[in-house]
């Protein structure tokens, strides 16, 4: 009989939760029994602030994916972030797992540079965000190995398609445009891509660094994404404090992950939100 990792994947109500529910309900990842927390529903209910022997006494877990955490918006407590990895952290240990994901954010490395950033990259935050995001990675150092997911952009849970899912002639998106004429340039990966990538890697447990770069191959550019959704947007001219490039170098994770040829083609990532997001 075929031994089954036993995954208990915290934060599966959140945008990115949902469409990677939505992926592994209709592809089962092999070698991999989900169990999924939520704060209000689902196989468990659990909040940070019920601290880690709460979650624990649903275990044994041989993994957590940690994807919880608070994102910005009017009122978010960015030190929630710190107190969910912490917690994840302390329970992973107490339910018997080996190793544990937790999703960060590309924001901790901040702005200052025009090349990808790699993870030998001195994190330097500029927002309340990315800070928020670095304090919970290093309160967590030390103990059961854990692998930092520094993730690009989620498409469909990002902004830019939040906006372009309710754009319309009338209210299109505004996107900077700078000197070169050209709009930003991120890295991105679809929702069925980083569920992909996330089997891999639960697979592949405490053999992780402590932090990895998550990301389709090539970065994608914002008004290709736009166009390709065929969202009606108007560019303006770039504020000084805009940044044009934020990418990463995903050269560790290509060594690990076989991607599909297209995975970093905007109308490859547009059709797996397509089949995963919310519905409108």
């Amino acid at each position: 009989m075929t031994q089954h990792l036993r995954v208990l994947v915290i934060g599966a109500s959140g945008r990115v939760g949902r469409m990677l529910r939505r992926y592994w309900q209709a592809a089962p990842p092999r070698g991999i029994a989900l169990t999924y927390q939520t704060r209000q529903r689902g196989e468990i209910a659990w909040d940070a602030a019920d601290g880690p022997d709460a979650l624990a006494a649903h275990g044994p877990f041989d993994r957590l994916l940690v994807l919880a955490g608070v994102t910005p918006g009017p009122g978010a407590d960015m030190a929630q972030n710190e107190l969910i990895a912490r917690a994840c952290h302390a329970a992973a240990a107490q339910v018997g797992a080996a190793h544990m994901l937790l999703a960060s954010s590309s924001a901790v490395y901040g702005t200052a540079q025009n090349r990808p950033y790699s993870e030998a990259d001195t994190p330097i935050p500029t927002n309340t965000y990315g800070k928020a995001k670095l304090d919970a990675e290093r309160s967590i150092e030390g103990g059961l190995p854990t692998c930092a997911l520094r993730i690009g952009n989620v498409l469909g849970a990002d902004a830019l398609m939040v906006n372009a899912a309710t754009a319309s002639a009338g209210n299109p998106v505004h996107l900077d445009r700078f000197a070169d004429g050209r709009g930003p340039l991120r890295t991105y990966i679809g929702p069925g891509t980083l569920a992909q990538v996330l089997e891999t890697l639960l697979h592949a447990g405490d053999t992780l660094p402590g932090a990895l770069n998550i990301g389709a191959p090539m970065p994608v550019a914002m008004e290709t994404l736009l166009e390709a959704h065929g969202a009606p947007y108007t560019a303006r001219p770039a504020p000084p404090e805009a940044v044009q490039r934020i990418t990463l170098n995903c050269g560790a994770l290509d060594a690990l992950h076989a991607f599909d040829p297209d995975a970093s083609t905007a109308r490859h990532m547009l059709d797996q939100w397509a089949k995963l997001g919310d519905a409108p």
